[in-house]
C-alpha cells in the first residue's frame, strides 16, 4: 500500500510523555487542592476543554485561562526534563523523510507546547506543520477533524495517508474516517491491546517493528474472487524439508515468501523468493545476504519482536492476495520440524488464517486445515491408501465425516484437541474427510508426493 503522507500523534507516539501528563494533572489537582479527575475523562479532551472543565465543574483557579497557563508551564518543564523520545522514532522518521514522505503532527496538545516538545527533542525539522485540536474548534480526537485538517494541509489522498497513533480513541476515529492506521502499543501507558488492535491496519509494539517496506507491503483485506493465489511460505525450521520437495512446491506456486532461516533452504534449492522477511537471526549470514539481494521485496524486523517470522510471512501472503483481489491458498513448509511447541503454534496460525485453503507440506506428512468455513473436504486420493490418517479438532463444536478408512465416522462430534481421530488408516482410493462444523487439522502421514 502506498504512503503518500504521514500524520503523527505526539504524546505517547513520538515522545514517551503519557506518564508526564498523568503526573502533571496530579500536580495540578494538588496545586488547587481538588480530588483527581479520572484520566479517561480528561485524556480525549483538548487541553483548553480540560481546563474549562476543571474550572467550571471542579472550581479550580479564578478562570479556565489561569488553569491553562499554570498547567502549560508545568508541561513545558516536563517535556524538557522528564520526557524521552520513543525508541526508534527518529530512525523511522529519517526513513520516511529519505523516501520523500511528507509528515505532519496532529495532537490534542496546544501548538505552543507541541512546538516546545518537538524542538526540545530535535524533531521539528521532520514535519511540514503542526495541527492541534485547537485549530479545529477544540473538537477532540473522538472526532476525526484534526486528522482531516492535517490531511488537507499535507495535500495527500486520504486513502494513502497513514495515521500513527497510540490512543484507542485516536486510532478508532482516524480509521473510521478512512485513513490507514498504525497502532503503536507499549506496555507502560495502561492501554489495553483489545481497545487498539481491532481498529489498526498495522498493530505494533514500537518503531523497531515498523519499516517503510512493511507499510508498502501491507494491503487491506478485500472481497476475493476468481482463482486463488497459490502462495508458499518457506520457514526456518531447524529440521527443514528436503530441497527437492521445496523446489517442487515452489514450482507449483504463484508467490514464494522466504521467512528468515528459510533463506538457507531457498539457496540450496535454487529458489529465488518474491519476498524475504524476518529478523535474520536464524539464517546464515551468506544466505541472508543472498536472499536480501535476490528477493523482489525485503521486509525486515527486529529480533526482539512479538510476532514470529512465520506469522509475518503469512501476513505478506495475505497482503499479496488482497492486491490481486484473490482468495489465498497457502502452503507452508520447513515450519514444523525440531520443536513440538513450534509445530503446534504453526497449526494454530493456519487454523486462524482465514484462507481458502491452508496446508503444511513436509517430507514425512501433509497437514490441511479442513473447516466448515474454508476448505471443507479433502479427497485423499489413491496415493494415500495404506497410509496413516489423523484428524484433530482445532475449533470447538467440530463435527466430521471420514470415509474410505478402517474406522469410518459420520457426523461425529470431536472434542477440541482430543485424540478421537488419531491413527486411522486409509483403505480406499476414494477416502475423504468432510468437516460439517468447526475445523480440524487433518494429517496424512508418510512420504509426501508432489502436492496439487
Amino acid at each position: 500500500m502506498d504512503i503518500a503522507g504521514a500524520i503523527f500523534d505526539c504524546d505517547g507516539t513520538l515522545v514517551d510523555s503519557m506518564s508526564m501528563w498523568v503526573h502533571a494533572y496530579d500536580w495540578l489537582y494538588d496545586h488547587y487542592g481538588v480530588a483527581p479527575v479520572p484520566m479517561e475523562i480528561v485524556e480525549p479532551l483538548a487541553l483548553s476543554e480540560a481546563c474549562t472543565l476543571f474550572h467550571d465543574e471542579y472550581g479550580m483557579g479564578s478562570s479556565a485561562e489561569e488553569v491553562y497557563e499554570v498547567l502549560c508551564a508545568h508541561v513545558r518543564d516536563g517535556y524538557e526534563h522528564e520526557v524521552t523520545l520513543m525508541p526508534g522514532a527518529r530512525d523511522f522518521l529519517e526513513e520516511l523523510r529519505a523516501a520523500g514522505v511528507p509528515m505532519i503532527v496532529a495532537s490534542s496538545t496546544p501548538k505552543r507546547e507541541l512546538r516546545h516538545a518537538l524542538v526540545t527533542h530535535g524533531l521539528d525539522g521532520f514535519f511540514s506543520d503542526i495541527v492541534s485540536t485547537e485549530d479545529v474548534g477544540g473538537r477532540d480526537k473522538e472526532f476525526p477533524d484534526v486528522y482531516l485538517e492535517a490531511c488537507r494541509r499535507l495535500g495527500s489522498p486520504r486513502e494513502t495517508t497513514w495515521v500513527f497513533e497510540d490512543a484507542p480513541f485516536g486510532v478508532r476515529s482516524s480509521r473510521r474516517a478512512g485513513f490507514a492506521v498504525v497502532g503503536l502499543f507499549n506496555d507502560h501507558d495502561g492501554r489495553r491491546e483489545e481497545d487498539v488492535r481491532p481498529w489498526c491496519d498495522i498493530f505494533c509494539h514500537g518503531y523497531p517493528e515498523l519499516s517503510l517496506a512493511l507499510l508498502r507491503d501491507y494491503e487491506r483485506p478485500v472481497a476475493a474472487e476468481g482463482s486463488p493465489l497459490r502462495a508458499l511460505v518457506i520457514d526456518g525450521s531447524p529440521e527443514p524439508s528436503s530441497p527437492g520437495l521445496v523446489a517442487r512446491l515452489a514450482d507449483s506456486s504463484d508467490y514464494v515468501i522466504c521467512a528468515d532461516g528459510g533463506a538457507d533452504v531457498c539457496r540450496r534449492a535454487g529458489i529465488v523468493p518474491d519476498v524475504f522477511c524476518g529478523d535474520s537471526d536464524s539464517a546464515s549470514d551468506e544466505a541472508a545476504a543472498w536472499a536480501a539481494a535476490a528477493a523482489r521485496t525485503c521486509v525486515s524486523f527486529p529480533s526482539e519482536k512479538y510476532a514470529t517470522d512465520l506469522a509475518l510471512a503469512i501476513d505478506c501472503a495475505r497482503h499479496e492476495a488482497a492486491r490481486r483481489t484473490a482468495p489465498l491458498s497457502l502452503k507452508v513448509t520447513c515450519a514444523s520440524g525440531g520443536r513440538a511447541d513450534h509445530a503446534l503454534a504453526v497449526v494454530g496460525l493456519l487454523a486462524g488464517a482465514g484462507c481458502a485453503s491452508a496446508r503444511i507440506v513436509e517430507d514425512a506428512y501433509e497437514m490441511r486445515i479442513v473447516s466448515a468455513e474454508g476448505e471443507s473436504r479433502w479427497e485423499l486420493g489413491p496415493d494415500a491408501v495404506g497410509r496413516t490418517f489423523s484428524a484433530v479438532a482445532v475449533a470447538p463444536g467440530t463435527r466430521v465425516d471420514e470415509r474410505g478408512m478402517r474406522w469410518e465416522l459420520e457426523d461425529k462430534p470431536m472434542g477440541l484437541l482430543d485424540d478421537l481421530g488419531i491413527s486411522n488408516v486409509v483403505s480406499s482410493p476414494d477416502a475423504r474427510i468432510v468437516c460439517r462444523e468447526g475445523a480440524v487439522a487433518a494429517y496424512l502421514i508418510g512420504t509426501t508426493k508432489t502436492p496439487q
